[in-house]
């Protein structure tokens, strides 16, 4: 299995932490990853599409942090980054742990990001795998 983690360059001292907590499970698991960084929690949509069209990994792992402001811009990253993950997931068929973090403060982030504390970095490597390992033959019932 090959995992690809994007992660947003923004805020990131909490995108690191949330790294940290992804790549050691991802290790810890023996599965062979490569990471790409990009600006902001937009992005990474486009650039999982990107490279899935070239050269497809088993799974994606998208990390990122948005922190309320002042202004609608956060209602935006926050909805529009999430609708691009999932657009990618249902139209595609790609396989995405969705780790951006959307906190109300700079403390809720840390938290979440802190693999000793929330590990929302493994939580989507956890995702991602779970996505990847779905084949529609169930039992179902």
């Amino acid at each position: 299995m090959r995992v690809l983690i994007v992660t947003a360059s923004f805020y990131q001292e909490i995108t690191k932490a949330m790294l940290l907590g992804a790549s050691q499970l991802l290790e810890a698991k023996n599965i062979v990853y490569d990471h790409i960084d990009v600006p902001g929690a937009l992005e990474i949509p486009g650039c999982i599409k990107r490279v899935n069209d070239n050269s497809p990994y088993d799974a994606y792992v998208a990390l990122g942090c948005v922190i309320r402001g002042e202004t609608y811009h956060f209602e935006v990253v926050c909805n529009e980054s999430a609708r691009g993950l999932m657009d990618l997931t249902i139209r595609e068929g790609i396989a995405i742990g969705n780790g951006i973090l959307t906190c109300e403060n700079r403390k809720q982030a840390e938290y979440r990001a802190d693999p000793a504390q929330g590990n929302k970095g493994a939580g989507a490597v956890e995702a991602a795998l779970v996505l990847a390992n779905v084949t529609g033959e169930g039992g179902g019932g």
